[in-house]
């Protein structure tokens, strides 16, 4: 019988495999499985790329014989019903493991406790519950996608010692160093979808890609808050838009008047052929956006900036996980104030930790889910 101190080690473990593909498993979590066997992982999985198959019957299947009277320990409830793979839950009563172990019980409709329930009828032992606050970090966009219909939201924040995130007309200044801008990247491989404002993406001309070295083809989808399409033809954005997709978002279309509109829908033609997504959405409620998200499968998003697209996501209470990364120097006069410092976090956040990245320092505060 595996010790409580054995459950949280195999489940640590499974939690890390989950991370190795998140952003990559499209409207599916990205889980990972863990099988045991006298101590000794005989087998291990991670929801594949594009979310199939899933890490269960991968696992076993790396376990063989070995599954037989072994522990299976997973990040997300095995489901149990019959979608475009067998359910999983069936797979482990094939195997013949004798224990199933769970961080999280999966909230879709179709599981939400069904796939635990055939596990135990078919006499498997089962726990959940191990490391569930963990496991729910883990499986975050997945699960906000599950019970509120949206992304789960990441605001990134780089301030300077003034508390100010850029200077006027200067587009992008350098506020933190090299290992504060690495982490970043990371985030961005991690996350299904990034967003930034049109002041942003007319000042900085970013191309928002992962650029870590064996990461590049991690980079999230872009997307642009452009309520009157003025995203230039000839940013990087649009230039490659073909190979990573951009979504450019416009407001919808009584915002405009008779004679803006013909010109606006020239600009979307143009757009079109570039390759970029136009997607027309309320934007004075961020919700819509966010819902519109989640129905292409975006589970995680990502906001960079600038100061007024997080303003209007932190005023609307749709920030879920704030990350200020700040560094030693000032920016002074002309300097765009940070909508948020660690002074005047919104109520409901909690501090969780702070990591130091060279003379960095990055704080990070969450919502509980």
């Amino acid at each position: 019988m595996a010790s409580a101190a054995d459950d949280v080690r195999f489940m640590a473990e499974a939690i890390a495999l989950g991370h190795e593909h998140l952003g990559l498993t499209s409207t599916n979590p990205s889980v990972g499985c863990v099988i045991v066997k006298d101590g000794v992982v005989v087998g291990r999985g991670v929801t594949a790329v594009g979310g199939r198959p899933h890490a269960e019957p991968q696992a076993l299947a790396q376990a063989g014989e070995d599954a037989r009277g072994a522990t299976a320990y997973v990040t997300l409830e095995p489901c149990s019903h019959f979608g475009k793979t067998p359910p999983c839950a069936d797979a482990l009563v094939a195997a013949g493991v004798a224990r199933v172990v769970v961080s999280v019980v999966d909230p879709d409709v179709r599981v939400a406790g069904r796939g635990l329930d055939k596990l135990r009828l078919a006499g498997i032992e089962v726990g959940s519950g191990v490391l569930e606050k963990e496991g729910r970090r883990a499986l975050a966009g997945y699960l906000m996608r599950q019970t509120n219909g949206r992304p789960y939201v990441t605001l990134k924040l780089a301030v300077s010692a003034d508390g100010m995130i850029g200077r006027k007309g200067q587009g992008q200044l350098p506020i933190t160093g090299a290992a504060a801008r690495e982490r970043v990247q990371f985030l961005r491989a991690e996350s299904d979808a990034i967003l930034i404002g049109i002041g942003t993406a007319i000042a900085d001309d970013p191309e928002l890609t992962c650029r870590l070295p064996g990461l590049e083809d991690r980079s999230p989808i872009r997307i642009v808050l452009d309520e009157e399409l003025r995203l230039p033809l000839e940013s990087k954005l649009v230039r490659t838009a073909r190979e990573v997709p951009v979504i450019a978002v416009a407001a919808e279309p009584p915002s405009f008047d008779d004679n803006r509109d013909d010109a606006f829908m020239t600009r979307r033609a143009a757009l079109d052929a570039a390759g970029v997504e136009v997607l027309q959405c309320n934007l004075q409620q961020p919700n819509d956006l966010l819902r519109a998200l989640a129905s292409r499968g975006i589970s995680s998003l990502l906001v960079e900036g600038g100061a007024r697209a997080a303003r209007n996501f932190l005023d609307a209470g749709l920030i879920d996980h704030i990350l200020l990364f700040q560094g030693p120097a000032t920016i002074g006069e002309g300097g765009i104030e940070s909508p948020v410092t660690p002074s005047d976090i919104s109520a409901g956040f909690t501090h969780v930790g702070t990591s130091a990245f060279g003379a960095d320092r990055c704080d990070e505060y969450e919502r509980e889910l």
